[in-house]
């Protein structure tokens, strides 16, 4: 399912009139310990919360980051091949999915299938689906899942930051640090001079087109910014919506956590940070006056959301709510020495993007997100320890979406720190990561929408159009129950489903994860037989409908159009996955990762093509109608 060209077309519009509203300027951001900065996270990046290093059992520490490097090590973390704008683009950060058994998780046209975590879980105990290193290092992330999905829910209403911070934002508001101008970044390098060179907002990135991704995908994805991406949001009006900073208390409101007992943020380790944020007037308020773009700057856009999982028939997204249970994390490691460019963050002057604005997409509405964040000495995954104080920091820079008002926020990570995205923060926000000096693993825990998106959601989708094959045992034979336009019509949905949200992805990229762990190879068996007797039951549809010849009937045109509709998509579709896996990108990868042009009728022989030729068959109901 695409975009309408009418919501596109006004989005276009209204990032437009946004980068006409914000010309050449820079939009002022906040960083530690900039004056005013604990007043800004509280007012306007409230469901920001961070829990120092020093804060998580020391013991979880050592199991994490042993296990990160452990799936280094044995190369489970790969870069995926994603699909934007009809083009297909490698993935800036390498990375893998763990989670329940039987979840994946779908971005950018691409589904991820779970390694699952090695818990005490019925469904993974006792299945010798992965070696002993790769179970251990499962089972730490599921231990670090089971605490993040305790310690998030256990945050008060009206957390904000921790202690960690809180002594350096009372000596910042104390002291005479004097406010900086937002003229100081006009002039900066990585200007918005970029967006002057948009027509009709579809310019293409000066740097790599990788650039162009940022904006749809999830946390760690693509590397770097589009200008029109840089707006984008999918998500309903914030219930903060028009709130202004003005209207909060002037002073310091942050609580005081069990974690918030660790050293502060010393201004010597955000030497990162090259480009310096912009602090508050005398008076407490921003230099660029802190507003939210009225509510007709959000667009709903529920059907692309409902299409990411390859729903056929869409629902209102459900919303989180009650205790918190994360169901898969995305596993993400990048070396920024290994990559040939990093573009300059374009709006605010906040230096390198390892990965550019975006919203983690495709979760519970209003669940969290809670992220690890672990730094290594070089690409072997050699830990960095005591390194020098001069070295770039990782941070993550935050901004409202929509807005170009309220000043940015960005927040210094040091290795083993982590941070969780609460409430609507997520969508009503955006964020970026700013790239450091060192390689990064982090473990980004989320609650996926997962409705469409389970193996038991898709057996059952099996069952329900298999309901209608009849076999005979002893000849073997079959035949169809029912011959209504819409149990066709149903059918042919879920064998088009099968097909392209599941086994093609499978087979274009999931499967290069089952030299890792196995736990995926039985169920995919089992769904390609389940595709092949959708196949017969194709067939058997359409030599009823020829038997019928003559006989008229508005339900027999009907069953015709409706096969026709199912055969043509059909057609497409594997038209465009096969020009996928023939791509020049995919060819460039290894053999035992390259996309295979699969499912065939022939399991066992790659090299035999499916039985019936589609274009034949689309002919044959098209002569058909014609002759209604």
């Amino acid at each position: 399912m695409k975009r309408s060209g009418d919501s596109e077309g006004e989005k276009r519009r209204k990032r437009r009139r946004l980068l006409q509203e914000l010309g050449n300027q820079k939009i002022p951001f906040l960083r530690p310990p900039d004056r005013g900065y604990q007043r800004l996270w509280d007012s306007s990046y409230s469901g920001l919360v961070l829990r120092r290093s020093c804060s998580v059992p020391a013991e979880l520490h050592v199991r994490v980051q042993d296990a990160l490097l452990t799936l280094r090590r044995k190369g489970c973390l790969l870069r995926d091949l994603v699909r934007i704008r009809e083009r297909d683009v490698f993935t800036a950060v390498s990375r893998t999915l763990l989670g329940e058994p039987g979840h994946t998780y779908r971005y950018l046209d691409t589904r991820l299938f779970a390694i699952p975590w090695h818990s005490e879980d019925p469904e993974v105990k006792g299945r010798n689906c992965c070696d002993s290193d790769l179970s251990a290092a499962c089972k730490a992330l599921w231990e670090l899942n089971t605490f993040f999905s305790s310690d998030v829910s256990q945050r008060k209403e009206g957390d904000r930051l921790t202690r960690c911070l809180k002594e350096e934002a009372k000596l910042s508001d104390e002291g005479d640090t004097g406010s900086k101008n937002s003229e100081d970044s006009k002039n900066s390098e990585g200007g918005d001079s970029e967006s002057k060179q948009s027509e009709e907002g579809e310019t293409e990135s000066k740097h790599s087109e990788e650039w162009d991704i940022e904006w749809k995908h999830s946390e760690e994805g693509c590397s770097g910014s589009k200008q029109d991406g840089e707006w984008e949001t999918k998500s309903k009006p914030s219930s903060e919506e028009g709130e202004s900073s003005e209207d909060k208390p002037s002073g310091v409101s942050a609580s005081e956590h069990n974690e918030g007992k660790c050293p502060s943020v010393a201004p010597k380790a955000l030497s990162g940070t090259q480009n310096k944020g912009v602090g508050l007037t005398a008076q407490g308020k921003p230099v660029a006056k802190m507003k939210h773009i009225s509510s007709d700057h959000h667009v709903e856009d529920r059907e692309e959301a409902a299409s990411r999982q390859g729903c056929s028939q869409p629902s209102p997204p459900p919303v989180c709510t009650g205790p918190v249970k994360f169901n898969v994390t995305l596993l993400n490691y990048m070396d920024p020495a290994a990559m040939s460019q990093l573009k300059e963050e374009p709006y605010y002057g906040m230096g390198k993007m390892a990965v550019g604005w975006h919203h983690d997409e495709n979760l519970i509405s209003h669940s969290p997100v809670a992220v690890y964040s672990y730094n290594c000495h070089n690409d072997k995954g050699e830990s960095s320890e005591g390194g020098s104080e001069e070295r770039p920091c990782w941070s993550i820079g935050l901004k409202v979406a929509w807005d170009i008002h309220t000043p940015g926020l960005t927040l210094p990570l040091e290795s083993g720190d982590c941070y969780y995205m609460r409430d609507d923060l997520n969508s009503t926000h955006q964020h970026c990561v700013l790239a450091g000096e060192s390689a990064r693993f982090s473990s980004t825990h989320r609650v996926a929408e997962c409705s469409s998106g389970t193996l038991t959601y898709i057996q059952s989708r099996c069952e329900e159009a298999l309901s209608n094959l009849r076999t005979d045992l002893e000849t073997g034979s079959h035949s169809l129950l029912a011959l209504l336009p819409t149990t066709l019509k149903h059918c042919e949905e879920i064998h088009n489903e099968v097909e392209f949200e599941w086994l093609r992805q499978y087979w274009f990229q999931g499967r290069r994860f089952a030299r890792f762990c196995s736990w995926w190879t039985g169920p995919m068996e089992q769904l390609e037989k389940d595709w092949k007797l959708m196949e017969t039951m194709t067939m058997l549809f359409l030599g009823t409908l020829e038997e019928e010849e003559g006989q008229g009937g508005e339900g027999r045109r009907e069953m015709a159009e409706a096969l026709l509709s199912a055969l043509t998509d059909r057609h497409q579709q594997r038209q465009t996955w096969r020009d996928r896996c023939h791509s020049s990108l995919a060819q460039t990868l290894p053999p035992e990762e390259a996309p295979v042009d699969r499912p065939f009728w022939g399991v066992d022989d790659l090299s035999m093509p499916l039985p019936f030729d589609l274009a034949d068959i689309i002919n044959r109901v098209e002569s058909l109608l014609w002759r209604m």
